[in-house]
């Protein structure tokens, strides 16, 4: 409604040059001095109005249209001049118009609607800020929790990945197998001391020995697969 309006309006606006009491309204309403008042729609003017519906814009129904020409046909031509050459006439009249109410009263409601809106968020805002600085402490101490277990995983990997490469298992075989030269080397001693049976020595010094030499052979072989 308000582009058909104002639309109207621009388009009759006075030129430079023209007579202040030139026109500005819509040329379809526009009557000269000398001319009659304005025609009603009836049977023998059926051709003009649709004329003046084909010109109205798409988004002004043929009901809105027909209900503002209902309104002007009842005027007189005094107050048709008065609309034409006064804007204050011509603006109370406008806004008198129920679908230019409607219009306000909808722009009305938005716009308050949108105040509640805005100031229901201000008074959110220092919960909101509150509930962001929780969120960010709860983020920062589980970050660091998680970043120290993640550093105790990294130490605990690095050990079992030295603890498993081949230099080290060649080591543990190595301390196995002088370990049990060892314990061999022990018993002999207790044998030459009397301290041990000759049965009991052959059993434990035999299987002491080929412990040994399985694990000997073991790091052998392991030490020249590396070394090929």
């Amino acid at each position: 409604m308000f582009k058909f309006w104002s639309s109207q309006e621009e388009q009759a606006q006075p030129r430079p040059g023209e007579a202040p009491t030139q026109s500005w309204y819509p040329p379809s309403v526009v009557s000269s001095p000398n001319s009659s008042p304005p025609v009603t729609p009836s049977t023998g003017s059926s051709s003009n109005y649709g004329l003046q519906q084909a010109q109205s814009p798409s988004h002004v129904s043929p009901a809105e249209a027909a209900g503002v020409i209902a309104l002007l046909k009842n005027k007189s031509v005094d107050e048709l001049r008065k609309l034409l050459s006064d804007k204050d006439a011509y603006h109370q009249f406008l806004h008198s118009l129920d679908q230019v109410k409607i219009q306000n009263n909808i722009r009305y409601e938005l716009r308050k609607e949108t105040l509640q809106l805005a100031r229901e968020n201000l008074e959110k805002e220092p919960r909101i800020m509150e509930l962001r600085n929780q969120c960010r402490i709860i983020r920062t101490t589980e970050l660091a929790a998680a970043q120290e277990k993640l550093n105790e995983l990294e130490k605990q990997k690095e050990e079992v990945l030295r603890s498993c490469s081949p230099q080290s298992l060649l080591q543990k075989l190595q301390e196995a197998m002088n370990k049990t030269d060892e314990e061999s080397e022990a018993l002999h001693r207790q044998l030459l001391d009397r301290e041990i049976e000759l049965a009991a020595f052959v059993q434990k010094y035999k299987k002491l020995r080929t412990t040994y030499h399985r694990r000997s052979l073991i790091h052998l072989a392991a030490k020249t697969s590396s070394i090929g």
